[in-house]
């Protein structure tokens, strides 16, 4: 006994497939160059029976589940999460009194997923602070001028432009005076 989705099949043979595709490209001597192999997704065929006072709606169902591409999980000998069915088909004959015989092919199917999540607005605005209680700007940084610094250093150092540098500091390029403090920030 296995199930499909919310069915139960009287299953007697689960067969599985895995396959590659590789890409070949023809040389001048010997064999074909591959340079690619894709995995192909997974494949289960099963052979077995519906059976009971209600496999006529168990087999439609099926097919319904096969034309809408839903999503089922298969528990059998093999246990397949996330499988949808590519091919079903039945018959009907006298070694079943109460049901049909039914073939059906399954493949492992992989769910794409975002890391986007849509944000609720609670429909509530925020409160505004007054600048009263707006936080004061920042305390401003300094640095010691050491032999050799520029202000192109101070700028790969603290992300401040060379601009705003001559602005605060007022010391031309080529003559900043070792041990002054240089606004940074």
């Amino acid at each position: 006994m296995a199930r499909l989705g919310n069915i139960n099949i009287f299953v007697e043979k689960e067969d599985d497939t895995a396959s590659v595709d590789a890409t070949s490209y023809p040389v001048e001597k010997g064999i074909p160059l591959t340079d690619h192999v894709e995995e192909k997704p997974d494949e289960f065929s099963l052979t077995g029976s519906l059976t009971g006072s209600n496999y006529e709606a168990d087999y439609e169902y099926l097919r319904k589940c096969m034309k809408s591409g839903t999503i089922l999980t298969f528990v059998g000998r093999n246990v397949a999460k996330d499988v949808i069915i590519l091919d079903m088909s039945g018959s009907v004959d006298a070694s079943i009194a109460n049901g049909k015989n039914v073939s059906i092919k399954l493949r492992k199917i992989r769910i794409a997923t975002t890391p986007w999540v849509k944000v609720q607005n609670s429909g509530k605005k925020k409160p505004v602070t007054p600048a009263s209680t707006a936080k004061p700007a920042s305390a401003a940084v300094y640095h010691l001028v050491k032999k050799g610094d520029t202000y192109w250093m101070c700028w790969k150092k603290y992300g401040t432009s060379i601009a705003q540098l001559r602005l605060w500091n007022k010391y031309p390029d080529r003559r900043i005076p070792i041990g002054v403090k240089l606004r940074v920030r």
